[in-house]
């Protein structure tokens, strides 16, 4: 065995993030992990136990599984030996390779010989002027749903894996799945204090001290702060033909989104109550406010919710769609001005931003209002 530990390359942590959002079907509360040198200690490990030329982690988007486990894509996050960088965000197919084969049947695979191997797919080897002899390849799950694989190729003796090598790299991709879960579990439990139990975001209670924070640095700066009032369209169609489980799984869905289209730094995403979610935007004018504000309502719109199986329906659920919401943006101090207590404006511009909102909603739903001056009642 080589003493020589490999350099593990890893998506950047902005990209990385996408892959390590997840949330759980029935429980529900979604948590994103920084995680690029868990990951990176995955695969050290990983090769300590299999010694190999190169390996990979992949993982499924989970915004992109649907009910048919084929229909997906595995994306390499992190990978180490040859070519290792240019395999970063590339993806696979799950109906192909060795990979998607381990990944559909969640059952581990070695492969003594690549040229005899009917799961093998060469399209890698061939992109990058590599060549693969030999490969092991084990599921990697959260819970009991596979959500990715883990592969080791070309054994770093020159042999070709064997039975030992893949009960070895079994139970290490057993301890690697609990411990994603059991940080998952840690980040969820530091969050509780200020997340909405359902969707994962803020709570309207932690919503309100960010946003009277955002103001005072903004007053200080003499910057601005924008917010994004939002409500789902007919949402309780949703429950009155679906029943209330699924409306509570649309709402989870939309939380993930949001959590997906909105990344700036110190944005603040928040449940206000029932459907309606407001985003605070330090630092965005009227424009930037606008367009992102766009983004999340055409996000939405061509968002297919309610795809996969959950535990509370006896089969795939049939809804049709598509959902749409309403926007209104307010910007401070542009709709609101500099006076009054902290409290006044912080109370004026979730009130301007809230009838912008339901002037979206008089003026046909699925469209983005922007506030005026009229709109803002004066104290």
């Amino acid at each position: 065995m080589s003493g020589v530990r490999p350099k593990i390359n890893v998506l950047p942590a902005t990209e990385l993030e996408t892959f390590l959002e997840r949330y759980r079907h029935d429980t529900g509360v979604p948590e994103a992990m920084d995680a690029a040198s868990f990951i990176q200690e995955v695969l050290q490990r990983a090769n300590a136990f299999v010694p190999a030329q190169a390996g990979s982690v992949l993982l499924d988007h989970p915004f992109e599984r649907a009910g048919d486990p084929a229909g997906a894509a595995l994306y390499f996050i992190a990978a180490f030996g040859p070519s290792s960088e240019a395999l970063l965000g590339a993806s696979i197919p799950t109906s192909e390779g060795v990979v998607g084969h381990v990944y559909r049947n969640g059952e581990s695979h070695l492969v003594a010989d690549s040229h005899h191997d009917p799961y093998f797919y060469a399209r890698f080897d061939e992109t990058h002027a590599f060549n693969t002899n030999s490969l092991l390849a084990v599921p990697i799950r959260i819970e009991n749903s596979v959500c990715g694989v883990l592969e080791m190729v070309n054994r770093l003796d020159g042999r070709p894996f064997d039975e030992r090598d893949r009960a070895l790299l079994e139970i290490f991709a057993s301890y690697t799945s609990v411990s994603i879960q059991n940080l998952l579990d840690a980040r969820r439990a530091g969050a509780a204090a200020r997340s909405d139990d359902l969707t994962g975001l803020s709570n309207d209670r932690f919503f309100h001290r960010r946003l009277a924070e955002d103001l005072d640095h903004a007053d200080a700066a003499a910057g601005r702060v924008a917010l994004l009032f939002m409500d789902l369209d007919n949402f309780k169609s949703v429950n009155d033909q679906h029943g209330h489980l699924a409306g509570s799984q649309v709402l989870k869905e939309v939380g993930y989104l949001l959590r997906r289209a909105v990344r700036s730094p110190r944005v603040t995403l928040a449940r206000y109550g029932g459907d309606e979610f407001v985003i605070i935007l330090p630092g965005f004018d009227t424009a930037a406010a606008t367009q992102v504000a766009e983004e999340i309502r055409r996000a939405i719109r061509g968002q297919a919710f309610l795809r996969g199986r959950f535990s509370w329906a006896s089969g795939p659920v049939d809804f049709r769609g598509p959902l749409t919401c309403s926007v209104g943006v307010a910007v401070y101090p542009d709709h609101v001005p500099r006076s009054g207590t902290s409290d006044h404006r912080r109370n004026q511009l979730l009130r301007a931003s809230d009838q912008a909102m339901y002037a979206a909603k008089a003026s046909g739903k699925d469209r983005v209002v922007l506030a005026v001056p009229e709109l803002v009642t004066p104290k």
